[in-house]
């Protein structure tokens, strides 16, 4: 974006000696003008001829990628769904069993720049092919951990960062080089739909498998066998487009990786890919706690309104909440993530800066909606539940918004690396600390817990 006399977001794109994104235009999520100098937004046939994907082939890439998606994330909080089972099953409080989350934060956050660097210089369909394969049979491992070793799940756990940080650093970028301008902003959205909508069939998956078998332990061999057929769809369907080719000018050379050690310096003078990682890390904080705690959280409502009895040693815990839950998340992601991108489409028509500013309007909004649920729990279990939906709505609207910032303010050869480090950044400082953080505040420092008021 450097030359272009109405940026969208912050600043430049990218790192000054890098001349302007190819492809980039004055406003975001519109990839060309009639500015001279700046390309043409491809038509269908031009898609095709410079990616060599139809249409229809690039359609059903993007439908396997949203898949493996909505797998990733309701792998990642089938085990929110069952937390209360856990802790009894292991016989551990609220502060260890806050650091499972922790523990998959921060080897998916460490393993992440690996991954990056990887997908910027290699074939990331098999980058991904491998990830997912080793994340599925470490999670049909996990559920097979005796009572004693609870060391081994959190073990178990943290290995199954290696292949979601395989596969959430490098996806978005094979959209980027799949589609341009409205079309990409529209197929992002449907991808980042998955996020919520995976998430809430974790919470679903875990409590209604473990109410049909009996067992905690089946609510995590289900994502496996749905991994494996994962694999064999990236295999079958996904074909590698060439990095960057949609956003060039046709008479342009082809855009040569440069050295990792440059990467990181044009990603750490780019405030728009800075700033926007920042701001994404307090939704990263927020979603984090409340995505581990809501369902025990709620739970804990329950008793203490006498609605539902308390989950004693040897007894299954009641997992309507988790439910319940579940099915919130899936409907505020899908209204959040698509009220997020159409209400920043018009916006844009009339200020360039729609993008952050609607991010900031959706954080900000959030945070008085979710103290309410806070408030309100030993009140309204109802109430609870409905400030719950509006926060969550409005945090929902950050998700696409964020990949198509970082997509349109950095150059197609560094993008899986500034996903990674953006991925690094947000749960450095986001969800690897919040779960266990709130899981040690809700134990006193002398003494047991002894209600669930406290």
């Amino acid at each position: 974006m450097a030359g272009s006399d109405t940026t969208p977001f912050l600043s430049q794109a990218d790192d000054p000696e890098d001349g302007p994104v190819p492809g980039t235009p004055g406003l975001p999520g519109s990839m060309g003008s009639a500015k001279s100098g700046e390309p043409e937004i491809p038509d269908r046939e031009g898609l095709q001829r410079i990616t060599g994907l139809s249409p229809a082939r690039s359609a059903l890439i993007v439908a396997v990628l949203c898949y493996i998606n909505l797998l990733n994330y309701m792998d990642r909080f089938t085990v929110a769904g069952v937390l209360p089972d856990i802790e009894q099953f292991f016989d551990i409080g609220d502060s260890s069993s806050g650091l499972i989350q922790t523990v998959f934060i921060s080897s998916y956050m460490v393993l992440a720049p690996v991954f990056g660097y990887l997908g910027d210089r290699y074939n990331r369909k098999y980058l991904m092919c491998g990830g997912i394969a080793f994340w599925s049979l470490v999670t049909l491992g996990s559920s097979f951990i005796p009572r004693e070793r609870f060391w081994l799940l959190l073990l178990t756990r943290g290995l199954v960062g290696v292949g979601e940080a395989s596969y959430s650093t490098i996806a978005p970028t094979l959209i980027a080089d799949l589609f341009v301008a409205d079309q990409r902003s529209r197929m992002l959205s449907v991808f980042y739909f998955a996020i919520p909508v995976g998430s809430g069939l974790g919470y679903i998956a875990g409590s209604k498998v473990k109410d049909v078998a009996g067992d905690w332990h089946w609510a995590l061999r289900v994502t496996p066998g749905l991994g494996v057929v994962a694999v064999l769809l990236l295999f079958l369907v996904v074909r590698e487009p060439p990095r960057g080719a949609v956003e060039r000018h046709s008479d342009s050379p082809p855009l040569n990786p440069t050295s990792w050690w440059a990467d990181l310096r044009a990603l750490a003078r780019n405030p728009s890919f800075t700033l926007s990682s920042l701001g994404f890390t307090a939704v990263a904080f927020v979603t984090g706690s409340l995505a581990l705690w809501a369902p025990a959280f709620l739970l804990r409502s329950r008793v203490v309104l006498g609605e539902t009895p308390p989950c004693l040693p040897g007894d299954s815990c009641s997992s309507s909440d988790s439910l319940i839950f579940g099915l919130i998340t899936c409907l505020t992601g899908v209204l959040g993530v698509g009220l997020g991108v159409e209400i920043s489409r018009r916006l844009r028509r009339s200020n360039p800066r729609a993008d952050p500013l609607v991010c900031a309007a959706g954080l900000l909004g959030s945070a008085p909606f979710l103290f309410l649920s806070l408030a309100c729990a030993r009140g309204s279990i109802v109430a609870t539940y409905i400030f719950i939906f509006i926060g969550e709505t409005l945090l929902s609207m950050n998700w696409a918004i964020v990949a198509d910032i970082l997509l349109y303010v950095v150059i197609p050869t560094r993008r899986s690396t500034a996903e990674a480090f953006q991925i690094v950044l947000s749960h450095l400082l986001g969800d690897a600390g919040s779960p266990y953080l709130i899981g040690l505040g809700s134990c006193p420092r002398r003494g047991p817990r002894t209600t669930a008021l406290w």
